[in-house]
This record gives structure tokens, C-alpha cells and sequence, in this order.
């Protein structure tokens, strides 16, 4: 499973930092590519960037690229998103996701196709 660090709410001003951590477990960690996603209330999901299973790579989209931040620690199953200069419509409910075993090693070219299999690869 994942489990979010922290895991309630966390209050913000504008221009801060948000930083959150995510532990994975039951499942072998540093095989997966690891993404993070956003659900503004009563909005769709949105998809905000991914990490390699290797660190080697992130990728990021384009609406929070020039702000976001994905690391992660392997023998520790941490996986890590930092957003900074935080703005009233980064308000929302994140979560990280390990996709579908089909797609684990993640590459850019299938990024697309993940999402649109959001309810395949979220839980």
C-alpha cells in the first residue's frame, strides 16, 4: 500500500512550500515508477509529474513544472513532492500513486496512456 505523510489537513499561505512524503509498502518499491496527483474539490483529477523507479528521471506537467519538485529514497520506500510559491488553486486532496504493473517502468511515451487508466493504476 501508500501511505501519506502528512496525512491531514495542512494549512497554507500563499507563496509557501508544501511538502509531503509518501511510504509504499507490500509491493517492491523501487521497481515502480512513482507519480503524484491532485484532486481540487469538486474537480477531475490532475496529474502533476512522475519520478523513475531509478531517480534517474522526473517528468513534470506543464502547469506546475517551473514550481514542483519529485524525489525519492529507495531503501528507505519514500517517495517525495515538493511544490513551492503555492497559490489558492493548489488547493486540493494529493495523492501518490504507483501505476498499474503494466506500465511500472515508467516512460514518457506511456504516461499518456496512464492517464487515461487513472482508476486502473490509483489503488
Amino acid at each position: 500500500g501508500l501511505e501519506s505523510i502528512p496525512s491531514s489537513p495542512e494549512v497554507k499561505k500563499p507563496g509557501e512550500t508544501l511538502s509531503l512524503s509518501c511510504k509504499g509498502s507490500e509491493f517492491n518499491f523501487g521497481s515502480y515508477g512513482m507519480h503524484w496527483i491532485r484532486q481540487p474539490q469538486g474537480k477531475p483529477l490532475d496529474w502533476m509529474g512522475a519520478i523513475w523507479y531509478d531517480a534517474s528521471k522526473t517528468v513534470y506537467s506543464e502547469a506546475v513544472k517551473d514550481r514542483i519538485t519529485i524525489t525519492r529514497d529507495n531503501p528507505k520506500n519514500m517517495v517525495y513532492l515538493q511544490l513551492t510559491g503555492l497559490r489558492p488553486e493548489d488547493s486540493a486532496v494529493y495523492y501518490c500513486a504507483k501505476p498499474h504493473k503494466l506500465y511500472k517502468n515508467t516512460a514518457e511515451h506511456q504516461i499518456k496512456k496512464m492517464l487515461s487508466h487513472f482508476s486502473s493504476f490509483l489503488f
